[in-house]
């Protein structure tokens, strides 16, 4: 984005005057949360369920916000109107802010709050995104404090994708400590045996997603059973389909794994028009 505007404390400030002081901590020390929205009809998509998420970190990290959810929901509204993007992919991060050397939180804030609105990264108007998997040697840990929530911290992920692309892949397959399906680096993942929807579970340490509860939701509607499943990677191998669900690209179908093509179920397209369905139903008449 160039010359548009972002959120930041409760301003909006043009692009290149927005400036986070050297001292926040989420800069430091990854002191921080973030979520990621879909954007749709200058509309943030499940905005309640992703505040919900962002609450609960808040609440693990013991972190006050100066905004209540309505507000920042109508800033984010405001902010689709300034720059012009009606469909895009909205990012809500919040820092612990200001502080003094070292990992103690004593006596830092107010916390930093940012939104910025991208237009790139849309779902395609024919169908599903494809994506190449490759499966890399970071394991993702057992669940934790953090796990719950996006916290700022993101390195494992980074690390992932950029060993997933040095393998000539879009996307990292990451698996738990266990060498069990985990998920990808940034969503997660499911594959298709008969008309069963598997995904691991959350125990596993994964992010609990927006976007894997909607194909949940989905599926049901349509009467798919879903499964919970701790998975070998031979499972997506003999799967008869294979998925990634994230927030800003909704379903994202994956073609091949290890460089091996994999099987492609006609359920995946179906799962994904009935999710840009929703998206659309639940967006409408917002632009």
């Amino acid at each position: 984005m160039s010359g548009g505007f972002v959120f930041l404390n409760g301003e909006f400030v043009p692009e290149e005057r927005a400036v986070v002081s050297v001292f926040d901590r989420g800069f430091l020390y990854g002191d921080g949360l973030f979520e990621t929205l879909r954007m749709a009809n200058g509309r943030p998509f499940r905005w309640g369920l992703h505040w919900e998420r962002l609450e609960r970190g808040l609440g693990v990290l013991k972190l006050g916000l100066p905004f209540a959810g309505r507000e920042l929901e109508s800033a984010a509204l405001k902010l689709a109107s300034m720059n012009g993007i009606l469909d895009g992919v909205l990012r809500l991060g919040v820092s612990r802010g200001r502080g003094a050397r070292g990992y103690s939180p004593r006596g830092a804030g107010p916390p930093t709050v940012v939104m910025v609105l991208s237009p790139g990264a849309t779902p395609s108007p024919t169908g599903p995104v494809e994506w190449r998997l490759a499966t890399v040697s970071h394991r993702l840990p057992a669940g934790g404090a953090v796990a719950g929530f996006k916290n700022a911290n993101k390195l494992l992920q980074v690390l992932a994708r950029m060993e997933a692309e040095e393998l000539g892949a879009d996307e990292a397959l990451l698996l738990d400590s266990e060498g069990r399906v985990a998920e990808g680096a940034s969503g997660n993942i499911w594959w298709i045996e008969g008309s069963t929807l598997c995904t691991p579970p959350i125990d596993c340490g994964i992010l609990p997603g927006i976007a894997r509860a909607t194909v949940q939701e989905i599926g049901a509607a349509s009467g798919l059973a879903w499964s919970d499943k701790a998975a070998p990677v031979s499972a997506l191998r003999g799967a008869a389909g294979v998925f990634l669900s994230m927030s800003s690209l909704g379903l994202v179908e994956v073609v091949s794994l290890d460089g091996i093509p994999l099987a492609r179920s006609p359920l995946t397209r179906r799962l994904w028009n009935d999710y840009q369905a929703l998206v659309a139903s639940e967006t409408r008449g917002a632009g």
